[in-house]
């Protein structure tokens, strides 16, 4: 069986955006943003990368990375800790901007290629962070037919269900979505804490003896 590092290589040299996209190419050349170990405890199922991620290959190097880090209560070099966290956008590269300038979906042709193979090589994870609608409904299927919305409320129900790993479903960190956290309280004062109690138990269990 292929390591995550092999799968990873092969998906940083995909151009299926280009040579066979489903619908209209990338408008721009492929820059694929992979991050993670075969050792990684946390896997950070994002959207896709923006403008400023697509420039510096780092993924969550923006804004939405801040929030994200406080959300998750580690500080940077925890986060880009790739025997920790793994991260694996549901599309990745940068797929550019619609009309209104807002980034566009992550590209339809990622996912069905090279998820399954990348999350099959990840066997220390016991935690996702699915970020976004893209994400949860690939990591909790018909649970999140309602949306973000409806999905994110039900996190206690979602985060006790027996399944492994464990799946906490969060919207995405951008500050486009200050207004919904500031209408929802109840994420900072009850999912959070939750969330960083996992994390923090996962930092726990990381064996330093060989890092």
């Amino acid at each position: 069986m292929a390591s995550f590092d092999d799968i990873a290589t092969r998906a940083r040299a995909c151009r299926l955006c280009v040579t066979a996209p489903r619908g209209a190419p990338l408008p721009h050349e492929p820059r694929p943003v992979i991050r993670g170990s075969a050792e990684a405890r946390i896997l950070i199922a994002g959207q896709a990368p923006g403008t400023r991620v697509h420039a510096s290959g780092v993924p969550f190097d923006d804004r939405s990375g801040e929030r994200l880090r406080d959300w998750m209560g580690v500080d940077t070099d925890t986060f880009y800790d790739e025997g920790f966290i793994a991260i694996l956008p549901m599309g990745f590269c940068f797929p550019g901007l619609d009309a209104k300038g807002g980034d566009r979906p992550p590209r339809r042709e990622c996912a069905p290629a090279w998820r399954a193979p990348l999350v099959a090589v990840l066997p220390a994870v016991k935690l996702v962070l699915a970020i976004g609608g893209a994400a949860q409904r690939w990591h909790l299927g018909p649970e999140a037919d309602g949306g973000v919305d409806d999905t994110v409320r039900r996190w206690r129900t979602i985060v006790a269900s027996a399944t492994a790993p464990t799946v906490f479903p969060l919207p995405h960190p951008s500050w486009r979505n200050t207004g919904w956290l500031k209408r929802n309280p109840w994420f900072e004062t009850e999912l959070l804490p939750e969330l960083r109690a996992r994390i923090l138990d996962q930092l726990g269990r990381l064996d330093r003896s060989t890092r």
